[in-house]
């Protein structure tokens, strides 16, 4: 039998409209502090409570966005909330207050929540049922590049230009063509299933994947507290200045080999193998961060972090697909998405917590004991529920 297309024509346009949304995102998020500091002459504690909106904004909106989707046109939903993620960058061009510029960018935040959500189970729509794992594996890829490629591209233009409105209007044109991308894209006809109850709570959380989630949370608060003061660590700690970019560099590295070694047993079936891999190969990232507290500790948990992730988050994003019906395709992403954004706030505010009273060894022995308590609830009952209730 021919194997179906995976690079269909509708996919390749949902994986460059996600590449989109996260390269101008991730063009200007590195510079807004530097932005607040110059432009507004904000202290470290206003700039942090601005750009902190637009996280909680993004949070409250992804599970309304998986509601809708699954309730109304997800090409409507889709190209309407596309459309306001683009069009808000016009806002930092005209911001002229800082505060008409933080009520900007937390408005942002609702639409990059939605049109995250929105996007990726469009594309679960346009991949053959055959391949959808496999499929939802590259996907992430898109993100990867983007988170990649971004940021370098922004410090380039700002260290040859020194004008910000010149990188908000380099997303503003990205996030607008991955507009017009998504606007040509044809999206199979999804039947609407009558008589639900449109407020039932598990219609904005699927309810089966809460194990699936916590395993997300725990995954997420570790990664939240390395990536949030990995900088300063490095800085303080290690006394490496210029080291943040090079990490995440590493990090995005390992997290493309294993989407691409990991998308081979998706392709197989071997959803539950794939997560297996990704945690434990993780929870060792994690440990050699906490025990090595030099360059290769440093480097090296960059490269093993990346590579248990990338088959962790394709694999988790299978089983929730498979845990819903096609009718509960958007509350099941909006749901990993959700628990991820929860877990990296967790982590935020504890590893803040943990570094203030007892220094950064022990922010990064909690990120690892979390981590590794959500490894032994996987083994212990999460794959075990997962093959037990999944739908296909």
């Amino acid at each position: 039998m021919e194997k179906e297309k995976l690079w269909n024509s509708n996919y390749v346009k949902v994986w460059l409209a996600n590449f989109m949304i996260f390269f101008s995102f991730m063009i200007v998020t590195p510079l807004l502090p530097l932005y607040l500091s110059d432009t507004f002459q904000a202290d470290k504690d206003t700039i942090g409570f601005i750009l902190s909106g637009y996280t909680l904004t993004a949070l409250l909106a992804r599970p309304i966005a998986g509601y809708l989707v699954d309730s109304y046109s997800r090409r409507a939903v889709l190209l309407i909330c596309y459309f306001f993620f683009f069009a808000l960058f016009a806002g930092y061009l005209v911001a002229g207050t800082m505060t008409l510029f933080a009520i900007i960018r937390t408005a942002h935040g609702a639409p990059m929540g939605a049109a995250t959500v929105a996007n990726s189970t469009c594309a679960i729509d346009v991949l053959p049922s055959s391949r959808r794992a496999e499929g939802i594996g590259y996907y992430g890829l898109s993100n990867n590049l983007a988170t990649s490629m971004a940021p370098t591209v922004g410090l380039l233009i700002y260290d040859k230009i020194g004008n910000y409105d010149v990188i908000f209007l380099v997303a503003l044109c990205a996030a607008m063509i991955g507009f017009v991308i998504n606007a040509t894209v044809h999206f199979p006809v999804k039947e609407i299933v009558p008589n639900r109850n449109p407020i039932s709570f598990d219609r904005f959380f699927l309810v089966k994947g809460w194990s699936e989630g916590v395993v997300i949370m725990s995954v997420g608060l570790s990664y939240g507290v390395l990536v949030t003061y990995l900088a300063i660590y490095g800085k303080e700690e290690l006394g490496m200045t210029a080291g943040t970019g090079a990490w995440f560099a590493v990090l995005c590295s390992g997290l493309i080999l294993s989407r691409l070694i990991g998308a081979r047993s998706l392709r197989k079936g071997r959803v539950v193998q794939n997560v297996n891999r990704g945690i434990l190969i993780s929870v060792f990232g994690y440990l050699l961060f906490a025990l090595m507290k030099n360059p290769v500790g440093f480097y090296g948990a960059a490269i093993i972090i990346g590579l248990g992730n990338g088959h962790i988050f394709p694999g988790m994003q299978t089983m929730f697909v498979n845990l819903a019906p096609n009718n509960q395709r958007g509350t099941a992403n909006s749901t990993l998405l959700t628990c991820w954004d929860i877990g990296m706030g967790i982590g935020v505010v504890f590893g803040g917590m943990a570094i203030h009273y007892s220094g950064y060894s022990a922010a990064f022995w909690f990120a690892f004991i979390v981590n590794l308590l959500g490894v032994i609830f996987y083994f212990l009952y999460v794959k075990n529920h997962f093959v037990k209730h999944r739908l296909r």
